[in-house]
């Protein structure tokens, strides 16, 4: 028996690699973008190991070149969900008694696989199938994926070594167990690390899931499967279930053994959910835990004393990677009457520089949104501001839906803080301007913490620090990731744990030990190591007389 008391050092951060022309790995990714192009993918489910084709299948499209198939997936029925849940139940027994040592030891060597031997294919499959270029993908699906695991492994021995106080004659300890049931992870298309993570954080701690992977992000998925087996998660840890939601959430929900979800996407969906597991709660075993992180309306906040630059670069690239496909993508800017003209020429210089279209074809900094009915929701709010008398379209506007879902970098300039576009969440690349007179800056603070229900990330641009400290105070609820003078995406894991609370989700931190610490139940045991012989105390004894 090993009985070395073991703990997994704080590691660095995975280093972003360049694609520069004529590098190693520039070769590699394109040789991969040619082979996955140039075939149709059988993708099964996975349950208990095994691979189950039901038959009824959905084909893989490019976002990008939508006429192009990658393949097909085969789609789970209540009777998969039911063959899953079996399958994770029986897995629990095993995974959950080994040593989290191994557990570890198998998270650690999906990074190694993924930073060494398949990060050219896995990057090129979420390239492919949800429209990401080459720099999107490597800081997604190769580095925060390996970030995740690797940063993991350094938390659950942080957690597992946070031990009460054990008086004389006592001993005191806590079991981190994993929770008794199975989780349910519903996964989104636009990071592949993080429907990596919403299933192998859970699993570390011991448990055992059913993954509904989104339909849009099934290629990079599957690959993950292929490496967690090669890696040596044992079977039925995670069963890979694509599929209708509603069949699929209505087979989950009502299962008695259902202990918990871990889910990003949508807020609508989110709370959908959530009450579906209220209407069951009666039928289960235990209350289930629930994470989530769902949508936001992000801000910038530029005050007076801002450099332009700055914030011009912030705007474009945090409204416009991934074509505004991130949760934590800007999509609403207050920008004070001073500095608007000079933000506004130089963000439209920038914009005019600004290319897209396949991923394949490495110069563009924009490709696709992922489907026809992101496409047409988009279009559908800049049609909005085009025939409103308090909007209006100042860059972009226009979309193509005849090979690939395109659609041009967009800005609204609105003079009405509450029109729908700096209200609602879009996911796409759309960003509304709201241009507030230079002296109210109190007033605009105000407005940007009660305009949106969401409270995800948001920008403060200022030179001045007691500005800064200001608006900080300020909006102290309106945002789970405040960023000073940079944009509101970019979250590193172990540097900027990731989430937010209102109606952004559960603020559980990802890429933190919070996150872990939701997916266990923890046992507190209390060893007396001379028992008492007498129920008396000794307040009860007489006491003699003198």
């Amino acid at each position: 028996m090993n009985n070395a008391i073991f703990t997994f050092d704080y590691p660095a951060n995975e280093p972003v690699k360049s694609y520069s022309p004529g590098s190693r790995e520039r070769k590699e990714l394109q040789a991969e973008l040619d082979n996955l192009s140039n075939q149709q993918i059988d993708i099964p489910l996975i349950i208990g190991g095994k691979e189950v084709r039901t038959g009824k299948t959905e084909e893989i499209r490019m976002p990008h070149d939508h006429g192009h198939v990658l393949g097909h997936y085969h789609m789970a029925g209540a009777a998969e969900v039911k063959m899953a849940v079996e399958a994770a139940l029986k897995a629990h027994k095993q995974w959950e008694s080994f040593s989290y040592v191994e557990r570890v030891s198998v998270t650690l060597k999906i990074a190694e696989l993924i930073a060494k031997k398949y990060r050219a294919r896995l990057n090129a499959a979420t390239m492919l199938g949800q429209s990401k270029n080459a720099y999107q993908a490597e800081i997604d699906s190769a580095c925060e994926t390996i970030d995740f695991l690797r940063f993991n492994a350094h938390y659950i021995s942080d957690i597992y070594n946070e031990q009460p106080h054990s008086d004389s004659g006592f001993i005191n300890r806590i079991e981190y167990r994993p929770i008794e049931g199975f989780i349910f992870s519903l996964t989104p298309f636009n990071f592949t690390a993080i429907a990596s993570n919403l299933n192998m954080s859970p699993a570390l701690m011991g448990n055992t899931l059913l993954w509904k992977p989104a339909t849009t992000s099934i290629l990079s998925n599957y690959v993950l499967m292929d490496i967690y087996k090669e890696a040596g998660l044992p079977d039925g840890v995670v069963n890979f279930i694509p599929g209708p939601g509603s069949v699929i959430g209505n087979a989950v929900f009502s299962d008695r053994h259902f202990a918990g979800l871990h889910f990003t996407g949508s807020n609508v969906t989110f709370n959908r959910l959530w009450q579906m597991a209220a209407q069951n709660l009666h039928n289960y075993k235990s209350y289930p835990k629930i994470v989530g992180e769902t949508g936001g309306k992000d801000f910038i906040l530029v005050h007076a004393s801002s450099r332009v630059d700055e914030v011009a670069t912030a705007i474009v690239r945090g409204s416009f990677e991934y074509q505004g496909q991130k949760c934590s993508a800007a999509s609403r800017a207050y920008i004070p009457d001073n500095l608007w003209p000079a933000v506004k020429k130089r963000v439209g210089e920038m914009l005019g520089e600004i290319t897209m279209g396949d991923v394949r074809d490495f110069s563009h900094f924009m490709n696709a949104v992922i489907n026809e009915a992101s496409f047409d929701n988009i279009m559908h709010y800049i049609s909005l501001a085009e025939n409103s008398t308090d909007a209006k379209v100042i860059f972009g506007g226009r979309g193509d839906k005849s090979k690939g879902f395109f659609i041009e970098p967009t800005v609204i300039e609105t003079s009405n803080p509450h029109f729908k576009t700096m209200e609602e969440e879009i996911f796409g690349p759309l960003l509304t301007v709201y241009v507030y007179k230079e002296k109210e800056f109190e007033e605009t603070l105000k407005l940007v913490d009660e305009t949106s229900p969401y409270a995800l990330t948001g920008a403060i641009f200022a030179q001045d620090r007691q500005i800064l400290d200001q608006a900080s105070q300020a909006l102290k609820y309106a945002a789970g990731n405040l960023y000073y003078n940079d944009k509101p995406t970019g979250a590193v894991v172990g540097q900027q744990p990731f989430g937010g609370s209102r109606q952004s989700g559960t603020n559980d931190k990802a890429g933190s030990h919070l996150n872990l610490l939701r997916w266990t139940s923890p046992r507190t045991i209390k060893e007396t190591l001379i028992p008492p012989t007498d129920f008396r105390y000794p307040f009860m004894r007489e006491e003699k007389c003198h």
